[in-house]
């Protein structure tokens, strides 16, 4: 049965409702709420951490990608590739990336198990699906997938309604970018059963040009409810097409050629509709260009989970989750002047009768398809003084990449056949854990939180990379097998009913990336391999919370060991390589305060002010100069930069938040500033951030009519002050050593500028 089909099958039911008691409602909302004990923080808990609420996610789910949400939070920093928050959109917690973040929804890891990351896109829409999300910040509690390095966010699916409801949403906004939603809940049919549906379609031209995105997807959820037992299927996902942006764009260009411009899919031609300058000794120089129409990135991604609740008595809780996941994807690019012999050409076409290397423009693709299953389970006991989790999962990833030209200028379609990459990964990711608190005296609670980690990571075949005459394409073959052990300890102190003290110390461990593995090919020296991150993680920690008042602070020492750090070299995908260091730290506060000042006014604001630094660190850079073991060509210009400041990690971050309510009417004003950052583990000014201070206006107007629940008109301006700025960058060095032994260094340094004042205006009606 397809999904729109059942949503037509949950309106013709709505009449042949069996009334059902409140004790149902309460019952499932109950049971509900303890799908996701295993991952998530309590007040007692001794985890810095801040929850979401239904109210303020609905609110933001427009079309912006979570991060823009989660950027509410201390320490949050979202980063978006288009321009407007919808896209290419990730995220930093207390200067880690997104690879060191762990995601879960209902328990379920979404972090992908290569590369780490969670891609928003390939799950569009997700903000519409999730009911609460809680930020960890530090080393969290025990999670599933991916350990959580800097923080762990985690996310539960929207609950199962009792009663049938219904939700369109409408939104339309600068750079044609729209969505449409309908959602549908059946409420409680025959005594035990619901369904909940929804479809969305988003799509944005992009602040970028050509930044364009088309997102569809679906959610679909059933649930069976009889007593203490809930058993419940969800399923979501969607197709994603976005126009390829990871490639920045530099602050000449950006002068020259206005701040929407990037190169991606550009090509030179003699009768091209569109103009390029740039400066040629000193003087300016226009070019004409086009653009392929088809640069873009396809992906498909398909979660399902199978969730079980079983509450046996007052004390005892059963959850289990198996899940799968399917996803398909591929990338297609324009690339000119490419030369044959890196593609795994033979000698005869890819060397002219010169020997010299044959150039020609191509398009290629590179695509991949992955299969990711496994199991999830826990138990939860419950008294008046005592609570124990314990549990565990296990995974298994299966991934094979591959490449495929799809055009070659001068040559034949049988002479290109054949795949220029090939290779597969399998992993496998098991945990076992143990949490339990306990309240030894009156107001004092002590936490222990012990986890085991089995990884095992196989890679094998060819990769992508050229390497030399001599190797050919880079071969691949990595057999890795990590324990981890991460214990977790702490204390939590209640003084009264509105004071409470906590501290805690863990321990986390991180394998490298596919990419920590295999690109390091150019620049690491020959035969060697990452090594795993270790973490020791100090919390301490004092809340006050009163009826119109509450304040946070919190003291955290993040020392690690051997942390794979952006050392700013790049892979030809522009994504940032990591090189272990043995010594570095981040430390810093975290305040936080939300005052309500009336019944219709409330102030929250917060900052983090931190340290982030490397100790003892050698800054390297290619020198093509000096011969080494780069490749077989080059060596290294070496600087002994002594303790310098970790890339991408602001020493300031600071939100205010101004919340007016009156009836049905509401004003949200969100400002943000975040200081200067660097590309590069050194102070280098040719390659950061500039500081930023942005403001973004949620206004919305809700009123309720005869033939709806609620009607809510809203309008979102962001970037109130027109603010010019860029929130993410990369870039790298290179040097040259003469005979003479100078050495000149030369930066290259791209930006991903943010969009001047737009607007979205939305519509939501709920029956």
């Amino acid at each position: 049965m397809s999904v729109a089909a059942m949503l037509l099958y949950a309106a013709a039911a709505r009449a042949q409702q069996v009334p059902h008691s409140a004790d149902d409602s309460l019952r499932m909302i109950r049971l509900q709420e303890v799908e996701v004990t295993a991952t998530r923080a309590t007040a007692t808990t001794p985890v810095a951490h801040s929850n979401l609420s239904s109210d303020e996610i609905a609110r933001n789910s427009y079309g912006y990608d979570i991060p823009s949400v989660l950027a509410l939070t201390p320490s949050m920093i979202a980063t978006n590739e288009t321009g407007i928050g919808i896209g290419g959109t990730s995220m930093r917690l207390r200067g880690t990336d997104a690879t060191r973040l762990n995601v879960t929804i209902n328990g379920v890891s979404m972090n992908n198990p290569d590369s780490h990351s969670m891609y928003w896109y390939d799950t569009p829409d997700l903000i519409s699906t999730v009911g609460t999300m809680q930020v960890q910040r530090g080393a969290g509690v025990s999670t599933n997938g991916t350990g959580a390095f800097g923080g762990a966010i985690s996310m539960t699916t929207e609950p199962l309604s009792t009663e049938f409801r219904g939700t369109a949403s409408l939104s339309y906004g600068s750079y044609d970018t729209n969505k449409q939603a309908v959602q549908l809940s059946s409420g409680l049919l025959g005594g035990h059963w619901t369904l909940d549906a929804r479809l969305t379609h988003i799509g944005s031209d992009g602040y970028i040009d050509r930044g364009s995105t088309d997102l569809k997807s679906y959610m679909f959820q059933a649930g069976y409810y009889k007593g203490n037992t809930m058993l419940k299927l969800v399923s979501f996902g969607g197709k994603a097409k976005t126009y390829l942006t990871y490639n920045g764009v530099t602050k000449a260009d950006m002068a020259l050629n206005g701040r929407r411009y990037h190169d991606s899919g550009q090509y030179y031609t003699s009768d091209g509709p569109h103009s390029y300058y740039y400066m040629e000794d000193g003087e300016l120089q226009r070019a004409t260009v086009d653009y392929y129409d088809d640069q873009t990135d396809n992906y498909l991604q398909i979660n399902n989970q199978l969730l079980l609740t079983q509450r046996l008595n007052d004390r005892w809780t059963l959850n289990a989750t198996a899940f799968y996941t399917y996803g398909y994807g591929y990338h297609k690019q324009y690339k000119d002047d490419s030369k044959l012999v890196e593609y795994g050409f033979p000698d005869a076409i890819a060397y002219d009768a010169n020997g010299e290397k044959v150039k020609a423009d191509l398009i290629r693709e590179k695509l991949m398809r992955n299969h990711l299953g496994g199991l999830n389970a826990s138990a939860n006991y419950s008294v008046e003084r005592f609570d124990l989790t314990f549990g565990g999962s296990w995974s298994y990833y299966t991934c094979p990449h591959w490449g495929e030209l799809d055009w070659v200028n001068g040559l034949a379609s049988e002479q290109i056949g054949g795949r220029w990459y090939d290779n597969d990964v399998d992993k496998q990711d098991a945990n076992l854990f143990a949490r339990a608190s306990w309240q030894v005296a009156n107001g004092l609670r002590l936490f222990a939180d012990l986890q085991y980690r089995y990884v095992s990571y196989e890679a094998w075949g060819v990769n992508d990379n050229y390497v030399s005459k001599q190797v050919g394409m880079q071969p691949i073959d990595v057999d890795k097998q990590y324990h981890f052990f991460n214990p977790h300890v702490g204390l939590s102190y209640a003084l009264g009913k509105r004071n409470n003290f906590y501290f805690s110390f863990a321990i986390a461990q991180k394998e490298p990336t596919r990419s920590d593995f295999t690109d390091r090919y150019l620049f690491a020296e020959a035969d060697t391999y990452p090594t795993s991150e270790k973490l020791y993680d100090y919390e301490l920690g004092y809340t006050y919370t009163a009826p119109k008042l509450s304040l946070g602070v919190n003291l955290y020492y993040m020392k690690y060991k051997d942390q794979l750090v952006p050392t700013g070299r790049i892979n030809d995908g522009y994504d940032a390589l990591n090189d272990n260091v043995p010594d570095s730290y981040r430390r810093g506060i975290e305040l936080s305060a939300s005052w309500r000042v009336a019944r219709w006014f409330t102030a929250s604001a917060n900052a983090t002010f931190s340290q982030n630094r490397i100790e003892n660190y050698l800054h390297r850079v290619v020198d093509y100069g000096l011969s080494g073991d780069v490749a077989g060509e080059y060596g290294y210009h070496t600087v002994a930069m002594g303790t310098t400041r970790l890339a991408y990690s602001p020493k300031t971050i600071a939100a205010l938040l101004l919340d007016f309510h009156h009836r049905g009417f509401e004003a949200i004003l969100h400002t943000q500033y975040v200081s200067k950052q660097y590309f590069t583990n050194y102070e280098n000014s040719a390659m950061q951030l500039d500081a930023y201070c942005v403001t973004n206006l949620n206004l919305g107007y809700t009123f309720r009519t005869r033939a709806a629940k609620s009607v809510r008109i809203g309008l979102t301006i962001n970037n109130l002050f027109d603010t010019e700025y860029e929130s993410n960058g990369y870039g790298w060095s290179e040097a040259y050593t003469d005979t003479s032994d100078r050495t000149e260094q030369t930066d290259h340094a791209f930006y991903f500028p943010q969009a001047p004042t737009n607007v979205l205006a939305n519509i939501t009606v709920k029956f």
